[in-house]
């Protein structure tokens, strides 16, 4: 049996790997589960899994989950730091899956263990990639990814003979959005943005989709935990999502993996590795499906995928500034103070306003993190801002 902690257990990764453990009975045990906000859901997933931790980040959200487990004899914890205590707890394998750069702390604190984290943060190498992949080599962890794409990659990638290989292809839905104009995508709102046409995600991934920053942001991550150089980085659009990731090798091969769009096949996939557990996904059945279609992005419509190169190109602290100022304008988004197109243009002139030259520290990570959306803040005229990632752990 393999023991397992689900960091962001009450989102929507959490949902699915919940959902696996349920449907494959006396194969897992649960040690710790974490939410920021939602205690009612984490206190009966708590009961339904057995596990023997339960933190929630909010602590006004305290009392509610500790009168929902009184008596279940689970420990509670709350705060940021008790998302970090429930990383650093005796599991053999953690789910990372708390949203955005507050999720890093946390990630960090399990990789530190040596144990098997499968992340489906991608910001977490987007913030900080060299310094995580670092500390992954230190301490001898294996990072797994979960994101459908990279796990795709993953899954037909020969880490043995990396020399044999030419390049890897991510594949793009195109977001609800591919066909719109310009001018129509001003007037997208927030409602329409979220309405994704193939997969069941949250708000925020929703919105980079939308915009394609997810791709961009996932462009990054693949440079780090593939280790090769953005130009061998391809990005396809392909509308059925079926094709979620291919590995070209020197030979003229291309090695993909298919499924239907369901997020539960790579967090099965990372769950049972190396072995594999079943899944109710749907299966393919590529007769009906037809046809699948391949196309280039248009970077002119969608210039996320520009500004995420050349936030890699410049190193240092500048994906960082990008993860931040894009997570402060997608919330400006999602509460109408910003228009859909605004989004990336916050982003862009957010990377110019905030000088990132040197990435050394997680301290780095941080200072670059406040400064970006302290900027974004200012361009979308927000008033307030959620905490950022460095105050969630303490380090001002």
């Amino acid at each position: 049996m393999r023991s397992v902690t689900i960091l962001g257990s009450t989102g929507s990764i959490g949902r699915n790997t919940i959902d696996l453990l349920q449907r494959n009975p006396g194969a897992f045990t649960v040690e710790a589960l974490t939410a920021n906000r939602n205690p009612k859901l984490l206190a009966e997933q708590a009961r339904a899994v057995g596990a023997r931790f339960a933190a929630i980040g909010e602590p006004e959200h305290y009392p509610a989950l500790r009168e929902a487990l009184a008596g279940t004899g689970i420990e509670i914890g709350c705060g940021p730091q008790s998302l970090i205590e429930a990383a650093e707890r005796p599991a053999e394998w953690v789910m990372a899956g708390i949203v955005g750069a507050a999720g890093l702390a946390p990630t960090l604190a399990a990789i530190r263990r040596g144990v098997i984290v499968a992340f489906a943060n991608k910001e977490v190498l987007v913030c900080a990639g060299a310094l995580v992949m670092e500390e992954v080599a230190r301490h001898g962890a294996t990072l797994l990814p979960v994101d459908s794409e990279h796990n795709a990659i993953w899954q037909c990638f020969d880490r043995d003979r990396v020399e044999a290989i030419d390049r890897i292809i991510l594949t793009a839905s195109g977001g609800p959005f591919r066909e719109r104009t310009l001018e129509d995508m001003r007037r997208v709102t927030p409602a329409e943005a979220v309405a994704h046409p193939n997969w069941n995600m949250g708000a925020k991934i929703s919105v980079d989709s939308a915009t394609m920053m997810n791709k961009g942001l996932e462009l990054i991550e693949a440079h780090h935990l593939f280790q090769l150089p953005a130009e061998r980085v391809d990005i396809i659009v392909h509308a059925q999502s079926i094709v979620h990731g291919a590995v070209v090798y020197r030979d003229g091969s291309v090695l993909a993996q298919l499924g239907s769009p369901d997020m539960r096949t790579p967090i099965a996939y990372a769950l049972a590795w190396p072995d594999r557990i079943t899944a109710p996904t749907k299966r393919l059945d590529l007769a009906a499906i037809g046809k699948l279609t391949f196309e280039p992005p248009d970077e002119h419509r969608f210039p996320a995928l520009r500004v995420a190169r050349e936030a890699l190109a410049q190193s240092g602290g500048a994906p960082t500034v990008l993860n931040a100022a894009n997570e402060t304008a997608v919330h400006a988004f999602l509460e109408g103070r910003i228009g859909f197109l605004d989004i990336v243009e916050t982003v862009e002139s957010t990377l110019a306003a905030v000088p990132a030259d040197n990435l050394e520290s997680l301290k780095d990570v941080y200072r670059y993190d406040q400064a970006a959306r302290d900027t974004a803040a200012r361009l979308t005229r927000r008033a307030t801002l959620p905490p950022t990632a460095a105050k969630m752990v303490g380090l001002q």
